[in-house]
Order: structure tokens, then sequence, then C-alpha cells
């Protein structure tokens, strides 16, 4: 600072104020007491009936989070609601009311959404659009953070029951989907109540995303346990830095070591440099994923393939195709596509490109497409779900 020159003003304003006490509380604040800490927050900023809707485990509904200061509802089905609305395009959205106006905002956290927050004001001008979005991102922040010491917010989003296998691979899972300026990822597990054997994993490390799919054999918690050695091993394999052939023959072994000999898992594990397009990718069994350019189906990433992961395959060739900015791949499981009523035939693979290229469309982010596809498809395929339905879809933004 130059000398004789006036100090800087350090006095707190309104907005750092209101911020700053939901950030110094934060660090201590029992789950269960988010509810009131949020309400005491928006009133400050003269609002009312604060809300927070979170998306249920099946993608269907926003349900209110219990809690003293919370205004409580029903829950609101995605698609046709003003909150459904907010939730699938991540962007705020105003409803004026008799009273007020009610303010919709997506709860964002490192691009993941979990879903909206509600609160009503009398008026809103740019300020208090600016504070009431800060705010939806630090309460989003806040509850990524307490979820992983409390079942509050996972009691809210199951709305059925949820069978022990199930419960396993969801608290595998990464976040649903991941945005950042590179790249992008969404991905939807079918049926979300009873799945078993499919997951996926995904890592950005430096200019690098990682993405690992798998699909163990058989239901329940045997297809439960493999799939949680299978996610285990990528993880550690990913971690210390190993190249994707070696990553199969690690994960390999590991299932190899634990379970029967005819015990397997299907795999497929990528690499993209979000600064090139460059993707590689070795496929273990998998059905090929989907090339899209300017949102229509290209063609498919076909290459040679290996033994499923823990039949003690060759190391495998890694292919590689160079991406377009904007171009996406879909990644999916075989319950997908080989889903069909007794006697008749499959889904398969053509009505499955024919979804794609109907859902997709400019301006229409990952997660709505991965989710509308999944939708789509679960009622094309007579809402049969005999076996695990995975999708991930993924875009290189260049």
């Amino acid at each position: 600072m130059t000398v004789g020159s006036p100090d800087p003003d350090r006095s707190e304003s309104f907005g750092e104020g209101l911020l700053g006490g939901l950030l110094d509380r934060a660090h201590e604040l029992p789950p269960h007491l988010v509810g009131p800490v949020l309400a005491d927050t928006v009133a400050r900023l003269g609002g009312r009936d604060p809300q927070i809707l979170l998306q249920d485990y099946g993608q269907q509904r926003l349900v209110p989070l219990p809690g003293e200061g919370l205004a409580g509802g029903d829950a609101q089905v995605i698609d046709g609601s003003e909150a459904g609305r907010c939730f699938l395009t991540s962007r705020p959205v105003e409803i004026v009311l008799a009273g007020g106006v009610r303010v919709l905002l997506p709860l964002l956290d490192g691009g993941d959404q979990s879903g909206v927050l509600a609160v009503t004001l009398n008026a809103v001008d740019d300020d208090d659009r600016r504070l009431l979005r800060r705010i939806a991102g630090l309460i989003a922040d806040m509850m990524q953070t307490k979820n992983g010491y409390t079942d509050l917010f996972f009691r809210t989003r199951r709305s059925e029951p949820m069978s022990v296998a199930a419960e396993i691979q969801w608290s595998l899972l990464p976040p649903l989907s991941m945005v950042t300026p590179r790249v992008t990822v969404a991905g939807v597990l079918e049926p979300a109540y009873d799945v078993a054997g499919d997951s996926f994993d995904y890592a950005l490390n430096g200019d690098t995303f990682h993405l690992a799919m798998i699909d163990a054999m058989g239901h329940g918690l045997d297809a439960a346990t493999m799939a949680t050695v299978a996610i285990g091993a990528y993880r550690h394999a990913r971690r210390i830095s190993i190249e994707l052939s070696e990553i199969y023959l690690f994960m390999d072994r590991a299932v190899a070591e634990q379970f029967a000999p005819d015990h397997f898992v299907t795999a497929q594990m990528m690499r993209l440099d979000t600064n090139t397009g460059r993707l590689q990718w070795v496929n273990a069994g998998h059905p090929a994923p989907l090339l899209i350019r300017s949102h229509h189906v290209v063609g498919r990433l076909d290459s040679p393939t290996t033994l499923p992961v823990g039949f003690g395959g060759a190391q495998p060739q890694i292919s590689e195709v160079m991406l377009d900015a904007g171009d996406r791949v879909l990644c999916f499981t075989d319950g997908l596509i080989e889903e069909h009523e007794s006697g008749q035939e499959e889904f398969g693979e053509d009505q499955l490109i024919d979804w794609v290229n109907r859902l997709e469309r400019a301006d229409r982010e990952v997660r709505a497409v991965v989710r509308d596809l999944s939708q789509a498809l679960k009622r094309a395929r007579g809402n049969a779900t005999s076996d695990d339905a995975t999708l991930v879809l993924v875009e290189w933004r260049g």
C-alpha cells in the first residue's frame, strides 16, 4: 500500500454479513439445523416460506426436505412443474403470486444438482437475485459436506423401499453429474431402488478425465459385492496412475482372487484428454459406446474386446479416437438393449439410437438428455427392468 493512502474500508456490508453468517455457522452445524439457519438467513433478506426440494432416487420427483423453519408440502413431479423446469435447466425461475414472487433456484455443487431452493419475497430486484443465488450455492455446498454423516438427505430422497444391494451401489457412486468448462458427464441407474451389478465411476485429474462403467454378473448382494471389488480396484489402479491396459489387468486380478472362476464383470474404461479431445478406451465385454456429433448418432466406437474382468484375459489393446468440440459419447450396459418381454424381440440397439436422435438437440445439457433418455427407454421397453440398465453420457466441450 502506498504511504499516505487511506486504509481500505473493511466494514461489513449487508450482503457480506448475510453470507458470512451462513459461513460462520456452517462448520459445526448439525445437518437437521440447516433448515432453521436457512429460514433465518432468508428472513433477514425479507423472504419467507423457504423450501428445499431434493430429487428422489428414481429421478421422478422433487421432495421437500423436512425441518424446522422449512415449508413442507407435497412432492412435485419434475416433468411439467416450475420447480422441475428450474431443476432441469439449472436456471432460476420466478413465479408471480398474489402476495409476492416465488423464486426457485438450482442447488448446484460442482456442477451436480441435488435439487431446488424456493423462497418467496414481496418483490425481487437484481440485488436479491444475486444474494439468493449465492445463498443457494452455500446451502448446496453445506448439504454436500454434511451428507457424509447423516441419513436425513438420503431418507428424503428415497421414495420407496430400497434393496440392500442398491444401498451398496448408491454408496459407491460419484455424483450423478459433473459440469466443468471442458467436460460434462451425467449418468442414470435403473432400477433405482433395486440396482445390484451395474455401476460407474469417474474422476477429473488435471486435464485428464477418467471414466469406468461396469456390469457384475448376477443379481442381489453377490452382484453388488463383485461391483464393489471391481470399482475399488479401478479407483486404486487409477490413483496410482497406471495405463488403461494395466488398469484392466489390475481389476481382473482383484475379481479373480475374490470370486469363483465362473464369476466375472464386464467393463469399459476410458481416458479423455480434455485439452485435445483425444479419447482412449478399453472394452472388456461391454456394448460399444455411441458417438454423437451435431446431436445425431454418427457411429459406434467399435474396438477389439477382451475377456470380461475376472477371466484372466490378455493385456488388452487400447483404442483411440479424436473428438470434435461438442461431441458426446454414450456408454450403456447390455440390460438396456437386451430387455424383452417373453417370446418377443429384444429392445435392441437400433431402437436406442432412434431414441437418442429424437431427444438429442441443441442447447440441451447432458443431464437433461440422459434423464429424458432413460425415462423414454424405460417406457419404450414396457417398464420392464429384469436386468440393471445404466446410461452415462459424456460431452467434450473443447
